[in-house]
């Protein structure tokens, strides 16, 4: 299989690549720790093109993308953005995406940015529910056209209002809007997958060098946005749900916030029910107290080896120094500072949960 290339492949400095969601991605650039601390503490960039872009322009642009997203689309006004959930009709999450209403003087009404690989899936899932419903909508997969950049962390307004005339101090968390970004128009959202504040830059992919250069820090892989993500708690599609792997809704997901049940999405029915019945698992953070990596699919028991569940994603935190897991296990067991065991290559480790996130931003 031939791998999708990010614009910026021949200007990342010497990484670690791997395959990423059918694409080519650098993993780490100098060492996570180093990356991870550098998000931390001063500015990090992340070149996130893998990520889909797909846009939504016409007069029905708003219904398609209501009925087909968890959360309220109707409540945003132009430049504003909202995280939301896309469901099958069982409520099962099918992806988790980031949806912006662009500023009015883009071309384009809506934006939503489904996950690595996703994105002519989920072009087809709209064109085709576009057709089902008769509704008027051009739906476009734009991700070959663009590119992303992340930059985060606590310097990052301090170094991005040096390559840009936008006035950055009044973009609020989850606004978006159009402006130039070291000489190239881009959009500038104030979003972001680390907990650290920060922009996503998004430019037509023949400007990508001329963004990525002009942002003078430390180069991000995969390697620290994972550990980044997973110190806020944050799902990352193919671990914390899959549609056959890890069938999850919302509510087991832990991001029933995304969940507007006044509005017609599909999905919207069993959600409604699970809410009003409960759920029986839920995500929840795992700290583990004895030495050890939590990993992907390790079973976690109670303290007698009873089953429970098992872990999504685990990791040595390097702002905790501590290995830290998202795992789902019945309710029962998700209060915080619950006593449950992973178990790692056959033995049990002491660990409790943990609510999320584990580090205070």
């Amino acid at each position: 299989m031939t791998l999708r290339q990010s614009p910026l492949v021949e200007v990342y400095d010497d990484p670690t690549l791997t395959n990423f969601g059918g694409w080519e991605m650098p993993v780490e650039f100098d060492s996570i720790r180093v990356e991870h601390t550098a998000v931390r503490e001063a500015a990090g960039k992340f070149d996130v093109s893998h990520m889909g872009q797909v846009t939504i322009a016409g007069p029905d642009a708003l219904e398609l993308t209501q009925r087909l997203t968890t959360n309220d689309v109707a409540a945003l006004a132009p430049g504003e953005a909202q995280y939301a959930g896309i469901t099958n009709e069982d409520g099962i999450l099918l992806d988790d995406t980031v949806v912006y209403r662009l500023p009015a003087d883009t071309e384009d009404d809506y934006l939503f940015i489904p996950n690595a690989g996703h994105d002519g899936e989920m072009t087809e899932r709209w064109a085709s529910h576009r057709e089902e419903w008769g509704l008027t909508a051009t739906v476009t997969n734009r991700t070959q056209e663009y590119m992303m950049v992340a930059l985060q962390g606590p310097d990052a307004q301090a170094l991005l209002s040096e390559r840009t005339d936008l006035p950055l101090d009044t973009l609020g968390r989850f606004e978006v809007a159009s402006g130039v970004v070291a000489g190239v128009d881009a959009l500038v959202a104030r979003t972001g997958y680390t907990g650290e504040d920060g922009f996503e830059i998004l430019c037509p992919a023949a400007d990508a060098t001329a963004v990525w250069t002009a942002l003078n820090c430390q180069p991000c892989g995969l390697g620290a946005r994972d550990t980044l993500r997973l110190e806020m708690g944050f799902l990352l599609s193919g671990e914390e749900f899959h549609p056959r792997d890890e069938p999850r809704t919302p509510y087991e997901a832990d991001i029933d916030w995304t969940v507007a049940l006044d509005t017609d999405f599909v999905g919207r029915d069993a959600l409604q029910s699970q809410e009003r019945d409960g759920n029986d698992e839920q995500l929840v953070g795992l700290e583990l107290l004895d030495r050890g990596v939590p990993r992907h699919g390790y079973e976690v028991t109670d303290a007698e080896g009873e089953p429970l569940g098992h872990v999504t994603s685990g990791t040595m935190s390097p702002t905790l120094g501590a290995p830290i897991a998202l795992a789902y296990l019945p309710t029962e067991y998700v209060a915080p500072d619950t006593a449950v065991r992973v178990v790692i290559r056959g033995e049990p480790k002491e660990a409790r949960t943990r609510a999320t996130p584990f580090i205070d931003r």
